[in-house]
């Protein structure tokens, strides 16, 4: 076959030039994907593996997602800061991400709080659409400006359990002067009825209540709390946690290592938080099961809050949000959106999710 000299040069100078830009793009792309190095502090010891591995569940993609360019290492509650200082880490820029509950920060700001949980608030399904599609996540980082912060939603627990007492919780005399450990603005709550909050990180929870320093601490939920060991020195545990229908848990990236992130590390690490949020929530509901069971077995006393009690802190609740309104534009601007949202999703919730949940439930415990 003959091939002709001007289509042989022609061709030669298309490969030449296809190799000579292949060689140019080259570093291109390196300098797309350049190789970052993070710290993650935690607000959580390591023995909590399903509300710790949130952080690690990040971690780990986003390395695979990166072939291991961007690397995340992730640090327990006192490894770097102590749990209940991670927001100031990470504002601080001494790391540069950190995992934690809003709502430790609420004597910053009570406007925290509305990032995990708010006392007869919303459930966990009802807390993602608020945050994912109901402008929660917007509004959030709007306020996180002034912190140099990032948040995504990195995981929540569900309704959570109402918490261990050493002695019974009957009425509200029983609230009066009970010291407990309690996060968030639930804690306010808790004083207008008398009792006295006391905000301690998780791993310090079980030696102050073993000394009675405490009376009676709330934290997740069976598996984590069992775990903790409550069981051992209180044998009364009460539900719900009216305060965290559907606590979410953050993760805080500072605002100027995340805007220095190429645009799709920047994607990769939202992604990878939203995975960790699901996966988070997944293995709550099987492990919860399994482990309120064994702590029954183990003589836990299983109680409901009376509904005086309920319904007293359901009204303190609502005097304090409108109080907090009135001193405070941040608060307020939030409430006044997460309010119509909350509202609105109890309408749905109880034409179809409530009455069908509420059925079932009523068969399964007559075992039909």
């Amino acid at each position: 076959m003959t091939v002709k000299r001007r289509d042989f040069i022609a061709t030669a100078t298309v490969g030449a030039g296809a190799a000579a830009a292949s060689t140019i793009a080259a570093p291109a792309i390196a300098q797309s994907a350049p190789e970052i190095r993070w710290r993650v502090a935690s607000s959580f010891p390591k023995s909590l593996d399903t509300i710790y591995g949130g952080a690690e569940t990040v971690a780990k993609r986003v390395a695979e997602m990166t072939d291991g360019k961007f690397q995340i290492r992730v640090f327990a509650a006192g490894e770097i800061v102590p749990g209940l200082q991670v927001l100031d880490a990470v504002q601080a820029g001494t790391v540069e991400a950190g995992h934690t509950c809003a709502y430790y920060y609420v004597g910053k700001d009570p406007t925290f709080a509305f990032d995990t949980a708010m006392p007869f608030g919303l459930n966990s399904r009802q807390q993602q659409a608020w945050m994912y599609q109901g402008g929660g996540e917007q509004l959030m980082n709007e306020f996180y400006k002034d912190y140099n912060v990032r948040s995504f939603v990195c995981g929540n627990t569900g309704t959570q359990m109402g918490g261990w007492f050493r002695n019974e919780i009957k009425g509200l005399n029983d609230i009066k002067g009970l010291k407990m450990r309690i996060a968030g603005i639930a804690g306010q709550v808790l004083a207008k009825l008398g009792g006295v909050p006391q905000q301690i990180a998780g791993g310090d929870i079980y030696p102050a209540l073993e000394k009675g320093t405490i009376d009676g601490a709330e934290w997740v939920g069976p598996y984590d709390d069992e775990k903790l060991g409550f069981y051992k020195v209180a044998k009364f545990y009460y539900y719900p946690g009216w305060w965290e229908g559907g606590p979410a848990i953050s993760f805080y990236a500072n605002n100027d290592k995340f805007n220095e992130l190429p645009k799709h590390y920047q994607s990769i690490l939202q992604a990878a938080t939203a995975e960790a949020n699901n996966v988070m929530m997944a293995k709550y509901d099987v492990e919860n099961t399994l482990a309120l069971r064994r702590l029954v077995a183990n003589g836990v006393q299983l109680r409901p809050y009376s509904k005086e009690i309920l319904e007293a802190c359901h009204k303190a609740t609502h005097e304090l949000y409108d109080e907090l309104s009135k001193t405070n534009p941040k608060f307020a601007k939030i409430y006044t959106e997460w309010k119509k949202f909350r509202d609105d999703q109890h309408l749905w919730f109880r034409v179809a999710e409530y009455t069908n949940d509420s059925f079932l439930y009523q068969m399964s415990a007559a075992k039909k």
